[in-house]
């Protein structure tokens, strides 16, 4: 299973409290660019890199996260087999982000280790698949928001379209989810931003 997961060398940093304050980073990233008029509008590669930087650090948490939650057997195989497929969209996101930063000149936030990760997730409290599903909802819900707050602040219009595809995926993700826990669907929306 190790193989088909996410090597120790990666990262993944999802968890509940650090998904707030990464997505409340982001949220504060935000304002000093609406404060100066959107100074980003001609490119702001260093406000750039530092919110792709926010961004990779969601993705490794949640590739840790997937890891966790399949290292602890309490998935049935056919969940399993859709963790898995999730922790692998997050891993091309993860690649999508280092690619992005690295085009801007950047250096990529490196990964916590995966029992940091299992600490600030809490994982000890995990007792069965609901509760690993649940996390993961919260993780997925945190990050499409987070993605979807950044696209005002980016002064790259290319990268606006990196950032809404992820969101997307956050969201489908959040989505099977949700109905996998039999949450119901909320009746007014938008459901996320």
């Amino acid at each position: 299973m190790n193989a088909i997961l996410a090597p120790k060398s990666r990262r993944g940093i999802f968890t509940a409290g650090a998904t707030l304050s990464a997505a409340g980073a982001l949220a504060l990233m935000d304002l000093p660019a609406r404060a100066a008029g959107k100074a980003a509008a001609g490119g702001n590669t260093a406000q750039d890199v530092q919110l792709l930087n926010a961004a990779l650090a969601l993705e490794d948490e949640g590739i840790a996260a997937y890891q966790i939650g399949a290292e602890s057997k309490l998935l049935t195989p056919d969940v399993l087999k859709v963790a898995v497929t999730f922790q692998g969209h997050h891993k091309t996101h993860r690649d999508d982000l280092i690619a992005a930063i690295k085009r801007l000149g950047g250096k990529p936030v490196e990964p916590k280790k995966l029992g940091d990760y299992a600490k600030e997730l809490n994982a000890a409290s995990l007792k069965d698949q609901t509760g690993v599903l649940r996390l993961a909802l919260k993780l997925e819900t945190g990050a499409t928001n987070a993605y979807l707050g950044i696209i005002p602040s980016l002064g790259e219009s290319d990268l606006y379209l990196l950032a809404a595809r992820t969101a997307g995926d956050e969201a489908f993700h959040a989505g099977v989810l949700g109905h996998v826990l039999g949450v119901p669907v909320p009746q007014k929306a938008p459901l996320f931003g």
